[in-house]
């Protein structure tokens, strides 16, 4: 598979309840795992959204088991700290290759 063939995948997309039980479509921008962490991360981006401009990135924790997928917040600053550098490195390195 050549790199601009990856780029015209499917984008993933799951459902996120809100407070109101009311199931929101977003979209999977990146999984990735912390070093010296057993723990999975996503980012997603809501589907529907008012402004495109201030698209606002959401990080979760994620456990899979089987076709489950179990979604938790990220409530530990120092955990959100390693999350956003670590996703900032990645989108970092993206950038850079579509560089090249």
């Amino acid at each position: 598979m050549t790199k601009n063939e990856n780029q015209f995948e499917e984008p993933e997309i799951i459902y996120i309840p809100d407070e109101e039980g009311n199931e929101e479509e977003f979209e999977v921008i990146m999984k990735f795992e912390v070093d010296g962490s057993e723990h999975k991360y996503m980012m997603v981006v809501p589907l529907e959204s008012d402004n495109e401009e201030e698209d606002e990135v959401y990080a979760f924790r994620y456990e899979e088991e089987g076709d489950d997928l179990k979604l938790y917040t990220i409530e530990d600053e120092e955990e959100w700290n390693i999350v956003e550098e670590t996703f900032n490195t990645l989108l970092g390195e993206l950038d850079e290759s579509d560089e090249d």
